[in-house]
């Protein structure tokens, strides 16, 4: 038994992985809410959304 736990133990070559997947995934969350960020920021879509609310408003 204890012979196929070390062997199993062996097979693992992916230690550090799930840091290198958060890492990349933390980034491209960043770049897509900077993304985000620039297209609602920008002046025709405020004045469509603003559109949205006051028709919704109403």
């Amino acid at each position: 038994m204890h012979r196929l736990i070390v062997r199993l133990a062996g097979l693992r070559g992916d230690d550090g992985m799930n840091t290198a997947e958060y890492a990349v995934g933390t980034l491209a969350a960043v770049a897509f809410a900077g993304v985000l960020l620039k297209v609602l920021s920008s002046p025709s879509v405020q004045a469509s959304l603003t559109g949205v609310i006051n028709e919704a408003l109403k």
